[in-house]
């Protein structure tokens, strides 16, 4: 079983890649599953980072008909949730047929990581603190979603290097219980290859953190953006799981985890 569980088109504002096209190369592929995941950020006066909901499950329908004897699709999203933006996506949630949620942390106070608008005038161990702090914050309010998306990645624009995790162990830890009670699980999010990153996303201590706190539903996705991006090392990523104890990853289905041997 393969499955890419975080996957962005045309629908995205940071994609240009049509649904259809990356349908028929995830068939080409080999793939069993896709979920298409578009993104969801609510800024103040920002629209470029807001999906159209109705065209993406229009398209999403009709794909699912054309191509449902070739290859299953889901209709996901990632939201990017911040503390002053969880009305607006309980309200989404509410709204749309969703089979799976990626939750992200891509800015605090509307401010991006990838750009360094956040860190700037912070010291590494003030903004990575601060970054785990913001998930732990909407995670105790929000419960709509299915996974955390890349959880570690703030280290992929962290200009002053990697943070050990060691360092916020306390903090993460509690974000990993707080996800487990509330039967939630994580991402392994394959671009930490074609990023450059030196280990996994999230990475293998806290993949190993979550293992031993009893966590067991995992998806991977390689964060497509565009054509040569899908199923990227989705095969390595499970070996990898492997190595560490895990057993099984997850598909899911109208939010519900459904499991695989690895």
């Amino acid at each position: 079983m393969l499955a890419d569980y975080h996957v962005h088109t045309h629908h995205s504002g940071d994609s240009s890649y049509p649904m259809e096209d990356m349908i028929l190369q995830a068939i080409r592929l080999g793939l069993d599953e896709i979920c298409i995941t578009e993104h969801m950020d609510y800024f103040r006066n920002d629209f470029t980072h807001m999906v159209n909901y109705d065209k993406y499950l229009k398209e999403y329908c009709c794909m699912q008909a054309k191509y449902q004897d070739k290859i299953c699709i889901k209709f996901g999203v990632e939201f990017g949730v911040q503390v002053h933006t969880i009305k607006e996506f309980e309200r989404d949630f509410a709204a749309y047929p969703f089979d799976f949620i990626i939750l992200s942390n891509h800015q605090i106070d509307d401010k991006e990581f990838w750009i360094g608008d956040y860190q700037q005038g912070k010291t590494q161990l003030e903004y990575n603190r601060e970054y785990y702090q913001a998930i732990f914050d909407v995670i105790s309010d929000f419960k709509s979603y299915s996974v955390l998306g890349h959880l570690d990645m703030i280290k992929r624009y962290d200009r002053e290097g990697i943070l050990d995790d060691r360092v916020n162990e306390e903090l993460i830890k509690n974000i990993l219980k707080l996800a487990i009670a509330d039967g939630k699980g994580l991402e392994v999010n394959t671009s930490c290859f074609r990023y450059g990153l030196p280990d996994l996303t999230p990475s293998r201590t806290i993949l190993t953190w979550y293992y031993e706190l009893g966590g067991k539903i995992l998806t991977m996705g390689s964060d497509c953006h565009e054509e040569n991006h899908l199923g990227h090392f989705l095969l390595s990523a499970k070996e990898e799981l492997k190595t560490m104890g895990f057993k099984q990853f997850c598909t899911f289905d109208k939010m519900k985890p459904i499991f695989h041997d690895l």
